[in-house]
Protein backbone atom coordinates (compact mmCIF):
# COMPACT_ATOMS: atom_id res chain seq x y z
CA UNK A 1 0.00 0.00 0.00
CA UNK A 2 1.22 3.41 -0.62
CA UNK A 3 1.83 5.52 2.45
CA UNK A 4 -0.05 9.02 2.68
CA UNK A 5 2.58 11.13 4.98
CA UNK A 6 1.59 14.74 4.16
CA UNK A 7 -1.70 16.44 4.12
CA UNK A 8 -2.87 16.61 0.23
CA UNK A 9 -4.90 15.03 -2.86
CA UNK A 10 -3.53 11.35 -3.71
CA UNK A 11 -4.83 10.62 -7.69
CA UNK A 12 -3.75 6.98 -8.04
CA UNK A 13 -3.90 4.55 -10.88
CA UNK A 14 -6.10 0.85 -10.02
CA UNK A 15 -7.66 -1.52 -12.09
CA UNK A 16 -11.24 -2.81 -11.75
CA UNK A 17 -11.38 -6.01 -13.77
CA UNK A 18 -9.53 -9.28 -14.55
CA UNK A 19 -6.69 -9.60 -16.52
CA UNK A 20 -6.93 -10.91 -20.19
CA UNK A 21 -5.48 -13.51 -22.38
CA UNK A 22 -4.14 -13.44 -25.59
CA UNK A 23 -4.64 -15.92 -27.66
CA UNK A 24 -0.75 -17.41 -29.41
CA UNK A 25 -0.42 -17.54 -33.10
CA UNK A 26 -0.27 -21.28 -34.48
CA UNK A 27 0.42 -20.92 -37.57
CA UNK A 28 4.70 -20.77 -37.21
CA UNK A 29 6.52 -23.55 -38.69
CA UNK A 30 9.95 -25.10 -38.61
CA UNK A 31 11.59 -27.13 -41.10
CA UNK A 32 15.68 -29.18 -40.63
CA UNK A 33 17.04 -30.73 -43.60
CA UNK A 34 20.16 -30.06 -46.21
CA UNK A 35 20.19 -26.64 -47.85
CA UNK A 36 22.72 -26.05 -51.02
CA UNK A 37 24.35 -23.07 -48.44
CA UNK A 38 23.89 -21.34 -45.40
CA UNK A 39 24.98 -21.83 -41.40
CA UNK A 40 24.93 -25.47 -40.48
CA UNK A 41 22.85 -26.28 -37.15
CA UNK A 42 21.94 -22.77 -36.44
CA UNK A 43 18.22 -21.66 -37.10
CA UNK A 44 17.44 -18.93 -39.36
CA UNK A 45 16.09 -15.64 -38.71
CA UNK A 46 12.01 -15.72 -39.11
CA UNK A 47 11.33 -16.07 -43.02
CA UNK A 48 8.22 -14.87 -44.48
CA UNK A 49 8.35 -15.94 -48.64
CA UNK A 50 10.04 -17.72 -50.55
CA UNK A 51 13.01 -15.25 -51.51
CA UNK A 52 13.87 -14.82 -47.37
CA UNK A 53 14.67 -18.28 -47.96
CA UNK A 54 17.02 -17.94 -50.95
CA UNK A 55 18.84 -15.08 -50.01
CA UNK A 56 20.53 -17.45 -47.02
CA UNK A 57 20.19 -20.92 -47.83
CA UNK A 58 20.48 -21.07 -51.68
CA UNK A 59 18.09 -22.19 -55.05
CA UNK A 60 16.89 -25.37 -54.84
CA UNK A 61 19.10 -26.94 -57.13
CA UNK A 62 20.45 -30.43 -56.37
CA UNK A 63 22.66 -31.63 -53.63
CA UNK A 64 25.51 -33.64 -54.58
CA UNK A 65 26.23 -35.90 -52.00
CA UNK A 66 29.27 -38.15 -51.58
CA UNK A 67 28.16 -41.02 -50.59
CA UNK A 68 24.93 -41.27 -52.49
CA UNK A 69 22.99 -42.84 -49.95
CA UNK A 70 19.47 -42.98 -49.24
CA UNK A 71 16.49 -42.70 -51.95
CA UNK A 72 16.81 -39.88 -54.53
CA UNK A 73 19.29 -38.21 -52.17
CA UNK A 74 20.19 -35.57 -54.59
CA UNK A 75 16.64 -33.46 -54.50
CA UNK A 76 17.00 -30.36 -52.25
CA UNK A 77 13.79 -31.09 -50.33
CA UNK A 78 14.04 -28.65 -47.74
CA UNK A 79 14.15 -25.52 -50.64
CA UNK A 80 10.89 -27.40 -52.39
CA UNK A 81 9.70 -27.64 -49.37
CA UNK A 82 9.94 -24.36 -48.59
CA UNK A 83 8.34 -23.30 -51.55
CA UNK A 84 5.77 -25.35 -51.14
CA UNK A 85 4.54 -24.14 -47.83
CA UNK A 86 4.48 -20.73 -49.19
CA UNK A 87 2.48 -21.54 -52.24
CA UNK A 88 0.04 -23.27 -49.80
CA UNK A 89 -0.65 -20.52 -47.21
CA UNK A 90 2.29 -19.95 -44.58
CA UNK A 91 3.50 -17.15 -44.09
CA UNK A 92 6.12 -17.34 -40.77
CA UNK A 93 9.16 -19.86 -41.27
CA UNK A 94 12.12 -21.01 -39.34
CA UNK A 95 14.75 -22.80 -41.03
CA UNK A 96 17.92 -24.84 -39.62
CA UNK A 97 20.23 -26.59 -41.97
CA UNK A 98 21.52 -30.15 -41.66
CA UNK A 99 24.97 -31.25 -43.01
CA UNK A 100 27.86 -33.57 -42.98
CA UNK A 101 30.93 -33.62 -43.85
CA UNK A 102 30.66 -30.38 -45.87
CA UNK A 103 33.91 -28.61 -47.35
CA UNK A 104 33.99 -24.68 -48.51
CA UNK A 105 34.93 -23.05 -51.98
CA UNK A 106 37.66 -20.93 -51.81
CA UNK A 107 40.07 -19.62 -54.50
CA UNK A 108 43.74 -17.86 -53.91
CA UNK A 109 44.30 -14.55 -55.47
CA UNK A 110 47.82 -13.94 -54.46
CA UNK A 111 50.32 -16.56 -53.23
CA UNK A 112 52.44 -15.20 -50.65
CA UNK A 113 54.78 -18.39 -51.01
CA UNK A 114 54.20 -20.02 -47.41
CA UNK A 115 54.29 -16.25 -46.24
CA UNK A 116 50.43 -15.49 -44.63
CA UNK A 117 50.96 -11.88 -44.58
CA UNK A 118 51.33 -11.84 -48.25
CA UNK A 119 48.33 -13.74 -49.14
CA UNK A 120 45.11 -12.79 -50.83
CA UNK A 121 42.45 -15.59 -50.74
CA UNK A 122 38.31 -15.83 -51.19
CA UNK A 123 36.21 -18.18 -49.88
CA UNK A 124 32.57 -18.93 -49.70
CA UNK A 125 30.68 -17.98 -46.65
CA UNK A 126 29.28 -21.57 -46.10
CA UNK A 127 30.31 -24.40 -47.11
CA UNK A 128 28.68 -26.28 -50.16
CA UNK A 129 29.19 -27.05 -53.78
CA UNK A 130 27.19 -23.44 -54.51
CA UNK A 131 30.35 -21.94 -53.86
CA UNK A 132 31.90 -23.20 -56.65
CA UNK A 133 31.14 -20.43 -58.92
CA UNK A 134 33.67 -17.24 -60.08
CA UNK A 135 34.55 -14.12 -58.83
CA UNK A 136 34.85 -11.03 -61.36
CA UNK A 137 36.59 -8.07 -61.06
CA UNK A 138 36.34 -4.34 -62.32
CA UNK A 139 37.86 -0.92 -62.17
CA UNK A 140 35.43 1.90 -61.99
CA UNK A 141 38.04 5.12 -62.91
CA UNK A 142 36.32 8.58 -62.06
CA UNK A 143 38.43 12.04 -62.70
CA UNK A 144 39.73 13.80 -59.58
CA UNK A 145 41.40 17.00 -58.86
CA UNK A 146 44.09 18.26 -56.45
CA UNK A 147 41.21 18.38 -53.96
CA UNK A 148 40.00 14.91 -54.10
CA UNK A 149 43.25 13.74 -53.95
CA UNK A 150 44.00 15.22 -51.22
CA UNK A 151 41.02 13.77 -49.22
CA UNK A 152 40.84 10.66 -50.66
CA UNK A 153 41.48 8.24 -47.91
CA UNK A 154 44.37 5.64 -47.23
CA UNK A 155 44.34 2.77 -49.44
CA UNK A 156 42.81 4.91 -52.29
CA UNK A 157 44.49 3.84 -55.90
CA UNK A 158 44.87 6.66 -58.32
CA UNK A 159 46.49 6.25 -62.21
CA UNK A 160 48.44 9.38 -63.63
CA UNK A 161 48.22 9.36 -67.46
CA UNK A 162 50.71 11.71 -68.92
CA UNK A 163 50.36 12.63 -72.65
CA UNK A 164 53.20 11.54 -74.92
CA UNK A 165 55.88 14.22 -76.26
CA UNK A 166 55.13 12.53 -79.84
CA UNK A 167 51.39 13.22 -80.87
CA UNK A 168 49.80 9.78 -81.40
CA UNK A 169 51.89 7.90 -79.12
CA UNK A 170 50.34 6.41 -76.10
CA UNK A 171 50.19 8.46 -72.81
CA UNK A 172 52.42 7.26 -70.17
CA UNK A 173 50.64 5.10 -67.48
CA UNK A 174 51.68 5.39 -63.76
CA UNK A 175 49.80 4.13 -60.77
CA UNK A 176 49.40 5.82 -57.58
CA UNK A 177 48.34 4.03 -54.51
CA UNK A 178 48.03 6.43 -51.06
CA UNK A 179 50.13 5.90 -47.62
CA UNK A 180 50.23 7.39 -44.76
CA UNK A 181 53.40 9.35 -46.03
CA UNK A 182 51.51 10.66 -48.75
CA UNK A 183 51.13 9.22 -52.54
CA UNK A 184 53.52 6.20 -53.64
CA UNK A 185 53.89 5.10 -57.61
CA UNK A 186 54.43 1.46 -58.36
CA UNK A 187 57.87 1.92 -59.51
CA UNK A 188 59.29 3.97 -56.80
CA UNK A 189 59.94 2.35 -53.22
CA UNK A 190 59.85 5.97 -51.38
CA UNK A 191 56.76 8.58 -51.26
CA UNK A 192 56.14 10.50 -54.69
CA UNK A 193 54.21 14.02 -55.16
CA UNK A 194 51.45 13.31 -57.62
CA UNK A 195 51.16 16.64 -59.34
CA UNK A 196 49.69 16.46 -62.40
CA UNK A 197 50.68 18.73 -65.50
CA UNK A 198 47.28 20.87 -66.51
CA UNK A 199 47.29 18.08 -70.13
CA UNK A 200 47.58 14.84 -67.52
CA UNK A 201 45.03 13.36 -66.39
CA UNK A 202 44.20 11.81 -62.84
CA UNK A 203 41.80 9.14 -61.91
CA UNK A 204 40.78 7.77 -58.82
CA UNK A 205 39.95 4.09 -59.17
CA UNK A 206 37.90 2.01 -57.17
CA UNK A 207 37.55 -1.85 -57.27
CA UNK A 208 34.06 -3.81 -58.38
CA UNK A 209 33.10 -7.41 -57.26
CA UNK A 210 30.78 -9.61 -58.96
CA UNK A 211 30.32 -13.36 -57.11
CA UNK A 212 28.63 -15.88 -59.26
CA UNK A 213 27.58 -18.94 -57.33
CA UNK A 214 27.63 -22.36 -58.88
CA UNK A 215 23.79 -21.78 -59.18
CA UNK A 216 23.79 -18.40 -61.35
CA UNK A 217 23.07 -16.27 -58.09
CA UNK A 218 25.02 -13.18 -57.78
CA UNK A 219 25.92 -10.95 -55.43
CA UNK A 220 27.66 -7.59 -56.10
CA UNK A 221 29.92 -4.59 -54.30
CA UNK A 222 30.85 -1.40 -55.68
CA UNK A 223 33.42 1.56 -54.86
CA UNK A 224 35.91 -1.00 -52.59
CA UNK A 225 39.23 -0.19 -51.73
CA UNK A 226 42.21 -1.41 -52.36
CA UNK A 227 44.09 -1.11 -48.84
CA UNK A 228 44.19 -0.89 -45.34
CA UNK A 229 42.38 2.49 -43.70
CA UNK A 230 39.82 3.24 -46.80
CA UNK A 231 36.76 2.91 -45.10
CA UNK A 232 35.68 0.06 -48.02
CA UNK A 233 38.92 -1.82 -48.35
CA UNK A 234 37.88 -5.28 -49.88
CA UNK A 235 38.75 -7.22 -46.75
CA UNK A 236 36.42 -5.26 -44.45
CA UNK A 237 33.07 -5.27 -46.75
CA UNK A 238 33.96 -8.57 -46.95
CA UNK A 239 35.19 -9.45 -43.93
CA UNK A 240 35.16 -13.38 -42.10
CA UNK A 241 33.72 -11.49 -39.20
CA UNK A 242 30.70 -9.24 -40.45
CA UNK A 243 29.79 -6.52 -38.42
CA UNK A 244 25.85 -7.36 -38.46
CA UNK A 245 24.00 -10.96 -38.44
CA UNK A 246 22.32 -9.51 -41.71
CA UNK A 247 25.20 -9.58 -43.50
CA UNK A 248 26.25 -12.75 -41.93
CA UNK A 249 23.85 -14.48 -43.32
CA UNK A 250 23.43 -12.79 -47.04
CA UNK A 251 26.85 -11.78 -47.44
CA UNK A 252 28.20 -15.06 -49.81
CA UNK A 253 31.73 -14.02 -50.51
CA UNK A 254 34.66 -13.37 -47.60
CA UNK A 255 38.16 -11.82 -48.97
CA UNK A 256 41.15 -12.27 -46.74
CA UNK A 257 43.89 -10.13 -47.37
CA UNK A 258 47.58 -10.58 -45.78
CA UNK A 259 48.50 -7.49 -43.59
CA UNK A 260 51.71 -6.54 -45.92
CA UNK A 261 49.97 -6.58 -49.38
CA UNK A 262 49.59 -2.73 -50.44
CA UNK A 263 46.65 -1.20 -52.67
CA UNK A 264 49.31 -1.92 -55.36
CA UNK A 265 50.33 -5.71 -55.31
CA UNK A 266 46.70 -5.90 -54.33
CA UNK A 267 45.85 -4.49 -58.16
CA UNK A 268 48.59 -6.13 -59.37
CA UNK A 269 47.12 -9.68 -58.64
CA UNK A 270 44.01 -8.76 -60.06
CA UNK A 271 45.55 -7.46 -63.41
CA UNK A 272 46.90 -10.50 -63.90
CA UNK A 273 44.18 -12.66 -63.86
CA UNK A 274 42.34 -13.74 -67.00
CA UNK A 275 39.52 -11.94 -69.13
CA UNK A 276 35.80 -13.22 -68.41
CA UNK A 277 35.38 -14.54 -71.94
CA UNK A 278 32.73 -12.51 -73.35
CA UNK A 279 32.21 -9.92 -70.90
CA UNK A 280 31.87 -6.63 -72.26
CA UNK A 281 33.94 -4.69 -69.70
CA UNK A 282 36.62 -6.71 -70.17
CA UNK A 283 36.31 -7.74 -66.17
CA UNK A 284 39.07 -10.30 -64.62
CA UNK A 285 37.72 -13.85 -63.73
CA UNK A 286 38.65 -15.91 -60.55
CA UNK A 287 37.10 -19.12 -60.43
CA UNK A 288 36.47 -21.31 -57.26
CA UNK A 289 36.70 -24.57 -56.15
CA UNK A 290 36.72 -27.04 -53.59
CA UNK A 291 33.00 -26.93 -52.03
CA UNK A 292 31.31 -30.11 -51.66
CA UNK A 293 27.88 -31.14 -50.28
CA UNK A 294 28.74 -33.36 -47.83
CA UNK A 295 26.95 -36.75 -47.41
CA UNK A 296 23.90 -37.48 -46.48
CA UNK A 297 22.78 -35.67 -43.56
CA UNK A 298 21.80 -38.21 -40.14
CA UNK A 299 20.38 -37.79 -36.87
CA UNK A 300 23.55 -37.64 -34.82
CA UNK A 301 22.87 -36.58 -31.20
CA UNK A 302 22.43 -33.55 -29.74
CA UNK A 303 26.05 -32.07 -29.47
CA UNK A 304 26.40 -32.92 -33.37
CA UNK A 305 26.52 -29.63 -35.73
CA UNK A 306 24.98 -30.55 -38.80
CA UNK A 307 22.47 -33.53 -37.35
CA UNK A 308 19.00 -33.77 -37.32
CA UNK A 309 19.00 -34.08 -33.51
CA UNK A 310 21.23 -30.94 -33.29
CA UNK A 311 18.58 -29.26 -35.43
CA UNK A 312 15.91 -29.87 -33.32
CA UNK A 313 17.75 -28.62 -30.38
CA UNK A 314 18.07 -25.72 -32.05
CA UNK A 315 14.29 -25.04 -32.33
CA UNK A 316 14.05 -25.42 -28.58
CA UNK A 317 13.58 -21.70 -27.38
CA UNK A 318 11.50 -20.51 -30.27
CA UNK A 319 8.48 -20.12 -28.04
CA UNK A 320 6.20 -18.75 -31.39
CA UNK A 321 6.84 -22.16 -33.50
CA UNK A 322 3.62 -24.76 -33.26
CA UNK A 323 4.34 -27.07 -36.44
CA UNK A 324 7.73 -28.86 -36.90
CA UNK A 325 8.78 -31.11 -40.26
CA UNK A 326 11.84 -32.43 -41.63
CA UNK A 327 11.24 -32.76 -44.93
CA UNK A 328 12.68 -35.54 -46.88
CA UNK A 329 14.18 -36.74 -44.26
CA UNK A 330 12.10 -40.34 -44.96
CA UNK A 331 14.20 -40.77 -48.17
CA UNK A 332 17.59 -41.34 -45.90
CA UNK A 333 18.90 -43.95 -43.98
CA UNK A 334 17.97 -42.68 -40.89
CA UNK A 335 14.86 -41.81 -41.88
CA UNK A 336 12.91 -43.50 -38.70
CA UNK A 337 15.32 -42.11 -36.33
CA UNK A 338 14.80 -39.29 -37.69
CA UNK A 339 10.77 -40.00 -37.33
CA UNK A 340 11.00 -40.38 -33.58
CA UNK A 341 13.27 -37.21 -32.94
CA UNK A 342 10.45 -34.85 -34.35
CA UNK A 343 7.96 -37.10 -32.02
CA UNK A 344 10.46 -36.66 -28.99
CA UNK A 345 10.81 -32.67 -29.77
CA UNK A 346 6.83 -32.34 -30.20
CA UNK A 347 6.10 -33.82 -26.94
CA UNK A 348 8.66 -31.95 -25.40
CA UNK A 349 7.10 -30.45 -22.15
CA UNK A 350 5.73 -26.69 -22.66
CA UNK A 351 6.50 -27.19 -26.74
CA UNK A 352 3.33 -26.96 -27.55
CA UNK A 353 3.78 -28.27 -31.14
CA UNK A 354 2.81 -30.88 -33.67
CA UNK A 355 4.78 -33.09 -35.85
CA UNK A 356 4.24 -33.33 -39.64
CA UNK A 357 5.32 -36.71 -40.41
CA UNK A 358 6.52 -38.08 -44.35
CA UNK A 359 5.77 -41.65 -45.49
CA UNK A 360 9.13 -43.19 -47.76
CA UNK A 361 8.34 -42.43 -51.06
CA UNK A 362 7.10 -45.06 -53.66
CA UNK A 363 5.04 -47.10 -50.60
CA UNK A 364 2.21 -48.77 -50.89
CA UNK A 365 -0.61 -49.19 -48.72
CA UNK A 366 0.23 -51.89 -47.01
CA UNK A 367 3.94 -50.80 -46.09
CA UNK A 368 2.24 -47.42 -44.85
CA UNK A 369 0.22 -50.00 -42.66
CA UNK A 370 4.21 -51.43 -41.60
CA UNK A 371 5.09 -47.81 -40.76
CA UNK A 372 2.36 -46.73 -39.16
CA UNK A 373 2.89 -49.28 -36.66
CA UNK A 374 6.20 -48.14 -35.58
CA UNK A 375 4.90 -44.78 -34.39
CA UNK A 376 2.46 -43.91 -31.47
CA UNK A 377 1.61 -40.12 -30.14
CA UNK A 378 -0.99 -37.69 -29.93
CA UNK A 379 1.37 -35.39 -31.23
CA UNK A 380 1.94 -36.18 -34.47
CA UNK A 381 -0.02 -36.47 -37.92
CA UNK A 382 1.43 -39.16 -40.67
CA UNK A 383 0.43 -38.31 -44.05
CA UNK A 384 1.08 -40.26 -47.79
CA UNK A 385 1.89 -40.46 -50.40
CA UNK A 386 4.16 -38.28 -51.69
CA UNK A 387 2.91 -35.05 -54.17
CA UNK A 388 4.02 -34.73 -57.87
CA UNK A 389 4.89 -31.12 -58.79
CA UNK A 390 6.23 -28.60 -61.37
CA UNK A 391 9.90 -28.78 -61.69
CA UNK A 392 10.90 -25.29 -60.73
CA UNK A 393 14.52 -26.12 -62.27
CA UNK A 394 12.88 -27.60 -65.94
CA UNK A 395 14.35 -25.17 -68.79
CA UNK A 396 12.71 -25.12 -72.43
CA UNK A 397 15.56 -27.48 -74.25
CA UNK A 398 17.12 -29.55 -71.65
CA UNK A 399 15.30 -33.01 -71.71
CA UNK A 400 17.73 -34.47 -69.05
CA UNK A 401 15.93 -32.33 -66.45
CA UNK A 402 12.29 -33.74 -65.57
CA UNK A 403 9.38 -30.85 -65.66
CA UNK A 404 7.81 -33.15 -62.77
CA UNK A 405 9.39 -33.90 -59.92
CA UNK A 406 8.12 -36.38 -56.32
CA UNK A 407 8.00 -34.41 -53.19
CA UNK A 408 7.24 -35.44 -49.73
CA UNK A 409 3.65 -34.13 -48.30
CA UNK A 410 4.80 -32.12 -45.32
CA UNK A 411 5.73 -28.93 -46.64
CA UNK A 412 2.23 -28.94 -48.60
CA UNK A 413 0.43 -29.62 -45.38
CA UNK A 414 2.37 -27.95 -42.81
CA UNK A 415 1.16 -24.95 -45.34
CA UNK A 416 -2.15 -25.99 -45.30
CA UNK A 417 -2.55 -25.76 -41.72
CA UNK A 418 -1.40 -22.39 -41.61
CA UNK A 419 -4.17 -21.11 -44.03
CA UNK A 420 -6.65 -23.36 -42.14
CA UNK A 421 -5.92 -21.34 -38.74
CA UNK A 422 -5.92 -17.52 -40.96
CA UNK A 423 -9.23 -18.67 -42.99
CA UNK A 424 -11.34 -20.54 -39.93
CA UNK A 425 -9.28 -21.25 -36.85
CA UNK A 426 -7.01 -23.89 -35.79
CA UNK A 427 -9.89 -25.59 -34.17
CA UNK A 428 -10.87 -26.72 -37.80
CA UNK A 429 -9.29 -29.85 -39.13
CA UNK A 430 -7.09 -29.11 -41.61
CA UNK A 431 -8.71 -31.44 -44.49
CA UNK A 432 -10.80 -30.91 -47.09
CA UNK A 433 -8.45 -28.55 -48.10
CA UNK A 434 -6.94 -28.17 -51.93
CA UNK A 435 -3.17 -29.48 -51.83
CA UNK A 436 -2.02 -26.09 -54.09
CA UNK A 437 0.99 -26.70 -56.83
CA UNK A 438 -0.14 -30.63 -57.08
CA UNK A 439 0.04 -32.00 -60.72
CA UNK A 440 -0.63 -35.52 -59.07
CA UNK A 441 -0.29 -37.69 -56.33
CA UNK A 442 2.59 -40.52 -56.10
CA UNK A 443 -0.52 -43.21 -55.46
CA UNK A 444 -4.00 -42.86 -56.71
CA UNK A 445 -5.72 -43.59 -53.43
CA UNK A 446 -9.00 -45.16 -53.48
CA UNK A 447 -12.05 -45.33 -51.42
CA UNK A 448 -11.19 -49.21 -50.42
CA UNK A 449 -7.30 -48.51 -49.68
CA UNK A 450 -8.55 -45.38 -47.55
CA UNK A 451 -10.97 -47.66 -45.75
CA UNK A 452 -7.55 -49.57 -44.19
CA UNK A 453 -5.33 -46.36 -43.71
CA UNK A 454 -7.93 -43.90 -42.12
CA UNK A 455 -8.81 -45.91 -38.93
CA UNK A 456 -4.64 -46.67 -38.20
CA UNK A 457 -4.50 -42.84 -38.52
CA UNK A 458 -2.80 -42.42 -41.73
CA UNK A 459 -3.88 -39.37 -43.79
CA UNK A 460 -4.44 -39.90 -47.22
CA UNK A 461 -4.18 -37.30 -50.26
CA UNK A 462 -6.28 -37.97 -52.92
CA UNK A 463 -7.65 -37.05 -56.14
CA UNK A 464 -11.57 -35.90 -56.31
CA UNK A 465 -13.25 -35.92 -59.40
CA UNK A 466 -14.76 -32.59 -59.87
CA UNK A 467 -12.92 -31.22 -56.65
CA UNK A 468 -9.17 -31.90 -57.31
CA UNK A 469 -5.97 -33.00 -54.61
CA UNK A 470 -7.28 -32.72 -51.50
CA UNK A 471 -6.00 -33.67 -47.84
CA UNK A 472 -8.71 -36.49 -47.06
CA UNK A 473 -7.90 -37.01 -43.84
CA UNK A 474 -7.64 -35.50 -40.33
CA UNK A 475 -6.11 -38.17 -37.78
CA UNK A 476 -3.58 -38.09 -35.27
CA UNK A 477 -0.86 -41.43 -35.44
CA UNK A 478 -2.42 -42.41 -31.92
CA UNK A 479 -3.95 -44.98 -30.21
CA UNK A 480 -5.42 -43.38 -27.66
CA UNK A 481 -9.18 -42.44 -28.48
CA UNK A 482 -9.19 -39.46 -26.92
CA UNK A 483 -6.65 -38.12 -29.00
CA UNK A 484 -8.09 -38.68 -32.61
CA UNK A 485 -8.23 -35.80 -34.55
CA UNK A 486 -5.62 -33.19 -35.60
CA UNK A 487 -7.72 -30.30 -34.45
CA UNK A 488 -8.02 -31.47 -31.46
CA UNK A 489 -4.08 -31.88 -30.80
CA UNK A 490 -3.75 -28.21 -32.10
CA UNK A 491 -6.38 -27.00 -30.70
CA UNK A 492 -5.28 -27.91 -27.14
CA UNK A 493 -1.68 -27.00 -27.87
CA UNK A 494 -3.09 -23.49 -28.62
CA UNK A 495 -5.14 -23.23 -25.20
CA UNK A 496 -2.78 -24.54 -23.42
CA UNK A 497 0.03 -22.18 -24.72
CA UNK A 498 -2.11 -19.33 -24.44
CA UNK A 499 -3.14 -19.56 -20.46
CA UNK A 500 0.49 -20.45 -19.97
CA UNK A 501 1.55 -17.54 -21.22
CA UNK A 502 -1.64 -15.30 -20.35
CA UNK A 503 -1.19 -16.01 -16.65
CA UNK A 504 2.41 -15.72 -15.76
CA UNK A 505 1.44 -12.65 -14.01
CA UNK A 506 -0.19 -14.55 -10.77
CA UNK A 507 3.00 -16.42 -10.14
CA UNK A 508 4.31 -15.28 -6.53
CA UNK A 509 0.41 -13.13 -5.99
CA UNK A 510 -0.83 -13.94 -2.70
CA UNK A 511 -2.75 -16.86 -3.00
CA UNK A 512 -6.07 -16.38 -1.40
CA UNK A 513 -9.84 -15.44 -2.82
CA UNK A 514 -8.75 -12.61 -4.46
CA UNK A 515 -6.03 -14.52 -6.71
CA UNK A 516 -8.66 -17.25 -7.42
CA UNK A 517 -11.21 -15.38 -8.45
CA UNK A 518 -9.21 -13.10 -10.78
CA UNK A 519 -7.56 -16.38 -12.08
CA UNK A 520 -11.13 -17.97 -12.87
CA UNK A 521 -12.36 -14.44 -14.43
CA UNK A 522 -9.75 -14.46 -16.49
CA UNK A 523 -9.38 -17.91 -18.22
CA UNK A 524 -13.88 -17.52 -18.07
CA UNK A 525 -13.28 -14.37 -20.39
CA UNK A 526 -10.75 -16.27 -22.48
CA UNK A 527 -12.79 -19.34 -22.66
CA UNK A 528 -16.23 -17.57 -23.43
CA UNK A 529 -14.76 -15.61 -26.46
CA UNK A 530 -13.65 -19.08 -27.55
CA UNK A 531 -17.25 -20.42 -27.34
CA UNK A 532 -18.46 -17.67 -29.28
CA UNK A 533 -16.74 -17.94 -32.03
CA UNK A 534 -17.23 -21.34 -32.58
CA UNK A 535 -14.59 -23.21 -31.22
CA UNK A 536 -16.66 -24.73 -28.61
CA UNK A 537 -19.59 -27.36 -28.08
CA UNK A 538 -22.66 -26.09 -26.78
CA UNK A 539 -25.88 -24.22 -26.84
CA UNK A 540 -24.51 -22.40 -23.77
CA UNK A 541 -21.16 -20.90 -22.06
CA UNK A 542 -22.00 -23.64 -19.28
CA UNK A 543 -22.46 -26.39 -21.56
CA UNK A 544 -18.71 -25.43 -23.45
CA UNK A 545 -16.67 -24.93 -20.57
CA UNK A 546 -16.20 -25.01 -16.48
CA UNK A 547 -13.49 -23.07 -14.78
CA UNK A 548 -12.89 -24.26 -11.00
CA UNK A 549 -10.14 -22.28 -8.72
CA UNK A 550 -11.07 -22.69 -5.32
CA UNK A 551 -10.86 -24.85 -1.66
CA UNK A 552 -12.74 -27.97 -3.79
CA UNK A 553 -9.27 -27.63 -6.04
CA UNK A 554 -6.68 -27.18 -3.71
CA UNK A 555 -5.86 -28.77 -0.26
CA UNK A 556 -4.69 -27.30 2.60
CA UNK A 557 -0.93 -28.80 1.88
CA UNK A 558 -1.23 -27.40 -1.77
CA UNK A 559 -1.90 -23.81 -0.65
CA UNK A 560 1.64 -24.20 2.51
CA UNK A 561 3.25 -25.53 -0.91
CA UNK A 562 2.79 -22.05 -2.89
CA UNK A 563 0.23 -24.17 -5.57
CA UNK A 564 -2.65 -22.76 -7.32
CA UNK A 565 -4.09 -25.57 -8.73
CA UNK A 566 -7.06 -24.46 -11.46
CA UNK A 567 -9.57 -27.17 -12.85
CA UNK A 568 -10.49 -26.20 -16.75
CA UNK A 569 -12.82 -28.48 -18.74
CA UNK A 570 -13.81 -27.80 -22.60
CA UNK A 571 -16.26 -29.34 -24.43
CA UNK A 572 -13.96 -29.40 -27.78
CA UNK A 573 -15.96 -29.71 -30.94
CA UNK A 574 -14.69 -32.26 -33.37
CA UNK A 575 -14.65 -32.69 -37.17
CA UNK A 576 -17.69 -34.21 -39.03
CA UNK A 577 -15.29 -37.18 -40.39
CA UNK A 578 -18.25 -39.28 -41.43
CA UNK A 579 -21.50 -37.31 -42.95
CA UNK A 580 -24.29 -39.65 -42.91
CA UNK A 581 -27.91 -38.89 -44.57
CA UNK A 582 -30.36 -42.26 -43.68
CA UNK A 583 -33.03 -42.54 -46.83
CA UNK A 584 -35.71 -44.48 -46.48
CA UNK A 585 -38.94 -45.35 -48.42
CA UNK A 586 -42.65 -44.17 -47.26
CA UNK A 587 -46.07 -44.07 -48.41
CA UNK A 588 -48.29 -41.16 -48.63
CA UNK A 589 -50.43 -42.19 -45.71
CA UNK A 590 -47.32 -42.56 -43.23
CA UNK A 591 -46.45 -40.40 -40.56
CA UNK A 592 -43.34 -38.99 -40.37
Amino acid sequence: MPEYLAPGVYVEETSFRAKSIEGVGTSTSAFVGPARRGPIGERSELLTSLADFERVYGSAENLAFADGAGQNPSVNYLAHAVRSYFENGGSRLYAVRCAGGTTTASAVLRDGAGTASEDVRLRARYAGSSGNGRVLFGTAAQPASQRSLDSAPLGSLARLSVAAATAGDPPTVTLFHKTAAGWQDNTSPTPSNLAPGAADLVELLSLALEYVDADGGSQSWEDLGWGPGHPRFVASVLAVKTSSRADELTQQLCCEVGNTVSALELQSAIAALPVQPGDAAGRRVLNMSGGSDGTAPVIGSATTAGSYSHALGQLTGLEDVSIVAAPGSSAYADAQAVQNALITHAESRRAYRIAVLDTPAAQSPDQVRTARSRIDTKYGALYYPWVVAPNPLARPGRPDIPKEIKLPPSGFVAGIYARNDIERGVHKAPANEVVRGALRFEQDINFGQQEMLNPIGVNCLRYLSGRGYRVWGARLASSDPEWKYVSDRRYFNYLESSIDRGTQWAVFEPNGERLWANVRQTISDFLYNEWRNGALLGSTAEQAFFVRCDRSTMTQNDLDNGRLICLIGVAVIKPAEFVIFRIGQKTAEAQS
